[in-house]
């Protein structure tokens, strides 16, 4: 402001405030690939995070066995549940999908973070008939494929479409 009142023909070189959508091209090009990039790691995370975690959940319920559902089998199930060191793995990796979910969710779009993390039911469906030896039928497998056409077509849009409140704050 006082370099205007002082030098007023200096006035249109002065720098002003950009915004993402006023920054050059090649930059914001580069913004949006890092985005998409670090977006895609996080999605990963959450992927195996989560895959990982429900595999040691099954795994570790499958050795305490069925829950019957009354005081004393739900406390006995409870025992059993917390002094399983599978069952605590899983919330462990669980844990990691949540955190690896919340960061994802704080960079890009909900729109785009949950189709993406569909990902994972695909590789679940296929983690459960390599170790937990389930039969998995046709129709079950068609459905899979339909899942992994639709994360393929959100993976080529872009992960954030909406201004971030700092974007905001600057153009207000």
């Amino acid at each position: 402001m006082w370099i205007r009142r002082l030098f007023p023909c200096l006035a249109p070189l002065q720098r002003r405030a950009t915004t993402k959508l006023e920054r050059p091209k090649y930059l914001f090009m580069a913004s949006q690939t890092r985005l998409r990039i670090k977006t895609l790691v996080m999605v990963l995370a959450m992927v195996v995070c989560a895959n990982v975690g429900d595999l040691m959940l099954k795994r570790g319920m499958t050795t305490i066995g069925a829950v019957e559902i009354s005081a004393n089998g739900l406390a006995h199930a409870f025992r059993m549940t917390v002094t399983n060191v599978t069952i605590w793995v899983g919330i462990i990796f669980l844990i990691g999908f949540m955190v690896s979910y919340m960061t994802a969710l704080s960079w890009a779009d909900y729109s785009y973070v949950m189709p993406a993390g569909a990902f994972g039911y695909a590789v679940l469906t296929l983690l459960a008939v390599v170790f937990l030896h389930e039969t998995v039928s046709p129709r079950r497998w068609m459905g899979v494929l339909l899942i992994c056409v639709g994360v393929l077509l959100v993976g080529q849009t872009k992960p954030s479409t909406t201004p971030s409140p700092a974007a905001q704050k600057v153009t207000a």
